[in-house]
């Protein structure tokens, strides 16, 4: 039985929000212990890293390796010139992005929570619902996100963002089914969703105060 796995880069397929596109590297593998995915912009001043600052309550150090390529990093307001080969480390709460210098410049990214065990949550497969989201579409986006759930049930993140679109869309005992899942998956999921305005419409069901006073 084999043990190990081998890919190309070019044969994880790659994804998009409709902003950079990736290839899910972490999930092509199966891989539950730490987040990984490679990131690569076509032409020169592309953005390949979304600016974020992982500011939250469970912020994720990233460490970032230029495998192809040349990239421009902008780290709280600081310019730092990477060639292929070149580590870059972002602790929590740094604001960050990068833009490629070169055509095809590929970065790899690596993340995880200070001391906390990594959980898997899917975000990476739920990229390409996110346009849906963002227009206002909740009831396709919840179509599709119906469809990922079902291939992916494991993922708390799938079936959270699932709820999100739901709640938006006026499906109410859906929603409140699939985020009650995502907390069994993740405890994490009934503090978010006690601060999300996405659960707005349905914040004064019974069903949804019960999961949120529940644990």
């Amino acid at each position: 039985m084999t043990r190990y796995a081998v890919a190309p880069l070019e044969q994880i397929e790659e994804l998009t929000d409709g902003r950079e596109p990736f290839r899910p590297v972490r999930h092509h593998f199966g891989i539950t212990s730490f987040g990984v995915n490679a990131w690569t912009a076509r032409e020169v001043g592309d953005r390949i890293i979304n600016e974020h600052d992982e500011s939250g309550p469970n912020g994720d150090e990233e460490l970032y390796l230029v495998v192809r390529g040349r990239a421009r990093f902008e780290l709280d307001g600081d310019r730092v010139a990477a060639a292929t080969g070149t580590f870059i480390y972002a602790p929590p709460g740094v604001k960050r992005t990068a833009f490629a210098e070169e055509p095809e410049t590929t970065v790899i990214s690596l993340g995880g929570t200070p001391g906390q065990a990594y959980e898997a949550d899917g975000w990476e497969l739920w990229a390409p619902v996110s346009p849906l989201y963002t227009a206002g579409r909740y009831a396709e986006a919840a179509d599709r996100g119906r469809r990922l759930v079902e291939a992916h049930p494991q993922y708390a993140g799938l079936l959270y963002n699932l709820a999100c679109c739901e709640s938006l869309a006026g499906r109410t005992a859906d929603a409140v089914e699939h985020l009650g899942l995502a907390i069994e998956r993740s405890e994490h999921c009934r503090s978010y969703a006690k601060e999300d305005s996405d659960f707005e419409p349905i914040r004064d069901e019974p069903t949804f105060t019960a999961l949120m006073r529940e644990g």
